[in-house]
């Protein structure tokens, strides 16, 4: 007898779990700094349409695969395509996602928690600029430390699993993300109240044209609509796992609508507690990368209260965090107890040991292998694993959801219609067919080949050439994956 699969005990509960997988760092670290280099708000006008035209329809994709077929991504495709057809081989973009997205996201996970405890100890208090730089120049460095750090991420997200979705995911989820809009809405109106913060919320909150003519209008449109794609997490099967876990009470598209607008609130909360700070403290708020371990605790340092501050802002951010960790980790076991029928304590036990072996030369890439500089000098091995799973996994895997949602050698859609809007709630539009068929995997592909460009032109035309092969063979690749067959086209869909 066929086991029955574990059910989210509320709608409330599947709307903060999937929307903890969404939340993550690239919100609170990424979208700031991306605001400060493009515009303020004119970057934020085109991410919201973007999000639009393309977040929403690839979720919506996700949750109805998902809710469909009952499984994780390991047996979907199994379930849903017709026979004969190639697209269960699609299903290792999101098994491979997953555990690379892992090898590395618990490692800067650890960070986070690391700098929440340095906060909570004072350890930045009365620290030069430079003083506090070395801190996080000396933490990379600090191999037992790192491993610690991250071993304890993985020990906690693979224990909240371990109770199931009710009484491990949902539960602590909700407690989790409760906290986090709380910490968030304080943290936003602090920094709103400081002195010389009222610039800051002017260049967040009114659109700068001319800045965004003079950094190159393409290239602001280009990094919306990146930041908008990679915010959902959305590619690599761990909105659909969640798909799988609900009834059919509600339409998946109000369901998608719903997580993306959350998503996108975090992300704004984020600008307001960085960016009239930065503004407030003479802090430039386009500082890159380094802005979470260097500017912000410079900020926090300067900040009356700031240690308290900065504790409770790096509390958030561990929050934002390990949402996505224990999301992915319960993607990572559902893989092996669809794909093997193993027990969740079974699978729990293994993945966590294997996860936690596969962090490790994300660890050593700063200190003992810091030699290795696979993508050119200053890029560790974060870095690669990051190229991987962002510029290749994640858009590949949705191109590969919308595709097998729209072809009519895969599940169609006509059963992706039916699946989508059953239950009450907003209906996804039918016209949009075409755009779905056609543009939406035109835009996922742009994104793919610009990944690449960006990446390798600075290394010279040989090099972008061979790896522009690279991520054409791939995309050959979905393709052959994809191509209809006169026995899939005489059975459309099961």
């Amino acid at each position: 007898m066929e086991k029955k699969r574990e059910k989210f005990s509320s709608r409330i509960g599947f709307i903060l779990v999937s929307a903890g997988c969404a939340i993550g760092i690239g919100n609170v670290w990424k979208f700031p700094y991306l605001c400060g280099q493009y515009g303020g708000a004119a970057f934020i006008l085109i991410y919201f349409v973007f999000l639009l035209i393309m977040g929403i329809p690839v979720m919506t994709a996700e949750f109805a695969i998902g809710r469909a077929s009952g499984e994780s991504a390991a047996r979907a495709f199994e379930k849903l395509a017709p026979e004969g057809t190639r697209w269960h081989r699609l299903k290792w973009i999101s098994i491979i996602g997953c555990y690379m997205l892992m090898m590395y996201y618990t490692t800067v996970c650890g960070w986070m928690v690391n700098y929440c405890a340095k906060h909570i100890r004072g350890e930045f208090n009365g620290l030069s600029s430079d003083e506090i730089g070395g801190r996080f120049t000396d933490m990379l460095s600090d191999t037992p430390g790192m491993l610690f750090w991250t071993i304890l991420v993985c020990a906690i997200g693979f224990l909240i699993c371990f109770f199931g979705i009710q009484n491990g995911v949902e539960r602590v989820t909700k407690y989790m993300m409760a906290i986090l809009l709380v910490l968030m809405v304080v943290l936003a109106v602090h920094s709103c109240f400081l002195e010389g913060a009222d610039a800051g919320i002017r260049f967040y909150l009114v659109p700068n044209f001319a800045e965004m003519r003079r950094m190159g209008i393409g290239n602001v449109v280009f990094a919306a609509m990146s930041q908008a794609f990679f915010t959902l997490s959305i590619g690599i099967g761990a909105m659909l796992i969640f798909g799988s876990y609900i009834e059919k009470e509600r339409s998946l598209a109000g369901e998608a609508v719903t997580i993306t607008a959350l998503d996108t609130f975090v992300a704004l909360m984020a600008g307001f507690i960085i960016i009239p700070a930065c503004f407030a403290y003479g802090i430039e708020p386009n500082a890159g990368p380094k802005l979470i371990f260097i500017t912000i605790p410079n900020l926090f340092s300067s900040m009356p209260g700031g240690r308290i501050w900065g504790a409770l802002f790096f509390v958030f951010l561990t929050f934002a965090a390990l949402s996505t960790v224990v999301a992915v980790f319960e993607n990572i076991i559902a893989f092996d107890m669809d794909g093997f029928g193993w027990s969740r304590k079974k699978s729990t036990a293994i993945s966590a040991v294997l996860v936690t072996i596969l962090s490790i030369p994300c660890v050593l890439g700063y200190n003992v292998w810091s030699g290795f500089q696979p993508l050119g000098a200053g890029k560790a091995v974060l870095d690669l694993e990051d190229f991987i799973v962002s510029n290749n996994l994640l858009p590949l895997g949705s191109l590969a959801f919308v595709l097998f949602c729209t072809r009519k050698n895969g599940w169609g859609w006509d059963a992706f219609i039916r699946e989508a809007d059953t239950g009450r709630g907003l209906r996804f539009p039918k016209n949009l067919r075409w755009y779905c068929s056609y543009i939406l995997p035109l835009i996922i592909i742009v994104i793919y080949l610009k990944g690449y460009w960006d990446m390798f032109s600075p290394m010279g035309l040989v090099k972008t050439l061979l790896w522009f092969c690279f991520a054409i063979a791939l995309l050959l690749f979905i393709l052959f994956c994809t191509r209809s067959k006169k026995s899939a086209e005489n059975n459309p869909g099961k």
